[in-house]
């Protein structure tokens, strides 16, 4: 069969769709772009806020159309939506064929075919893939997303990732190993790794100083070109002096911590069931810069969260001002009805919310317009691209301290030798800085050209925003 996929949400998702396309593809259906020509179609929704439960519910009407217009049987809905209102969709949505929750993946080929089939259920009923689970990747050849954990255990009471993900577990040291090195030698550039909190790598099987020891292992992985190892969403209190250590230590391990703190204010950040304020958090960004020079830090904040008070705020925008982020979002609060925070008093009214979150912003942009200044006349590595979706005279890149899809890119308006070729690694001259953009001259190439794999049969959603691939978790 023909089987359609479109993923929405986060790069966690994205890896759940990747492997059930490798698990259909294994089984000898083929993937297309077009959902017209589809027998299938799949969605892998996305529910963790509002604006993530209606693109997936827009997205699912809009797949339904095609049993009507085109070749399309059946349609499929996963991922998220299905563990939070398995029930609502049943009963409100007779267009859908079947659904499959986060931990049943391994049941995508029966249910495309629509045949009953035994499938073992995953160990204490969660599902976490492995090295040799068939993956079908839907980044470009140069970048990839490796998950080594699932779950997570943090009590925080905006989130209800708990309750559909299931209790921290991590993925076995010699599988990720394993994949890793078989990403390497397959052309990828950049492996990052994602999962609920990636900081507890480890802690589930007694692995002390988990990350560490696993990042130093892949920095070790023999590559015939450089590569970038990098990892996304770190737990505050779990970052350590060992793990800051590792990061400094190995040339392949980017200087990038991403860390979504929520808020600076120890009254909202009880609230919360972070714990912490802003003091403590200082103190671990000074640790930070002090053991990784030139490290670049990301964070997220959460405004608007019940409870937060005017002062609250005020304290949270003196604390932005004072760490001088590299980049940043900010999330308004979504009232999750199965959440904790669900039942707090002190609801923020909407207006507050987006002027609160439109002045959090603002103050960002100015921070980060002087920092970008500092990179004018200076030569860094990028990762290069492709040519720029807005623009045919630009080619666009990434530096280390740029993650794939939220940290914005580089812009190429000048190349001196060769042209560049998409996942070569080169040096780029900056000329221009503005508020969020750098641009620059691409300098003569050291590396020898790669062919370039286009994109797999998948389509993704294109408005995968920052945030809602990096909202907190």
């Amino acid at each position: 069969m023909k089987i359609g996929f479109i993923s929405l949400g986060c790069p966690k998702n994205l890896v759940d769709s990747e492997v059930m396309m490798g698990q259909l593809t294994s089984r000898g259906h083929e993937l297309t772009t077009h959902p017209d020509q589809a027998d299938v179609l799949v969605v892998n929704t996305c529910s963790f806020i509002d604006p993530a439960k209606k693109e997936s519910i827009d997205t699912i009407l809009e797949m339904a159309e095609y049993k009507k217009v085109g070749r399309a049987k059946r349609l499929v809905v996963a991922g998220c939506l299905v563990e939070r209102y398995r029930g609502d969709i049943k009963a409100d949505m007779p267009e859908v064929d079947a659904l499959i929750g986060t931990n049943e993946l391994d049941k995508i080929g029966a249910i495309c075919e629509g045949i009953e089939e035994e499938v073992a259920p995953p160990e204490n009923g969660l599902y976490l893939y492995h090295d040799l689970t068939p993956r079908v990747l839907a980044t470009p050849r140069h970048f990839a997303y490796m998950k080594i954990a699932e779950g997570c255990d943090h009590p925080c009471t905006f989130c209800v990732i708990p309750q559909y993900r299931g209790k921290f577990r991590s993925r076995r040291f010699e599988s990720v190993v394993s994949e890793a090195t078989r990403l390497f030698s397959q052309g990828v550039r950049e492996i990052n790794l994602i999962g609920q909190d990636t900081t507890c790598y480890g802690e589930d099987f007694g692995l002390k100083d988990g990350l560490a020891v696993l990042l130093a292992r892949l920095a070790q992985i023999e590559t015939e070109q450089q590569k970038w190892v990098r990892f996304l969403y770190c737990y505050p209190n779990r970052v350590t002096q060992k793990l800051l250590d590792t990061i400094a230590e190995h040339r392949d391990l980017v200087k990038y911590i991403d860390m979504p703190l929520q808020h600076a204010s120890a009254n909202v950040l009880k609230r919360m069931k972070r714990g912490a304020n802003g003091d403590i958090f200082l103190k671990l960004l000074e640790k930070i810069r002090r053991t990784i020079p030139g490290v670049a830090i990301r964070t997220s904040f959460i405004v608007g969260f019940p409870g937060e008070t005017q002062e609250d705020f005020e304290t949270l925008c003196q604390f932005v001002e004072e760490a001088k982020f590299d980049n940043m979002g900010v999330f308004s609060y979504s009232d999750e009805d199965t959440s904790k925070s669900f039942e707090l008093d002190g609801k923020v009214g909407a207006r507050d919310i987006n002027n609160r979150k439109r002045k959090l912003m603002s103050v960002q942009r100015g921070i980060s317009k002087k920092r970008n200044k500092l990179y004018r006349g200076q030569e860094v590595s990028v990762l290069v691209e492709g040519p720029s979706p807005d623009t045919d005279l630009l080619w666009q890149a990434r530096m280390s301290t740029q993650a794939p899809e939220i940290d914005g890119y580089v812009l190429i308006n000048d190349v001196e030798g060769e042209a560049p070729a998409v996942g070569q690694m080169r040096r780029l001259l900056v000329t221009e800085t503005h508020d969020y953009d750098v641009i620059g001259t691409l300098l003569p190439s050291t590396e020898t050209t790669q062919a370039f794999r286009p994109t797999p049969l998948i389509q993704i959603s294109a408005s995968r925003s920052a945030e809602l691939i990096s909202a907190p978790r």
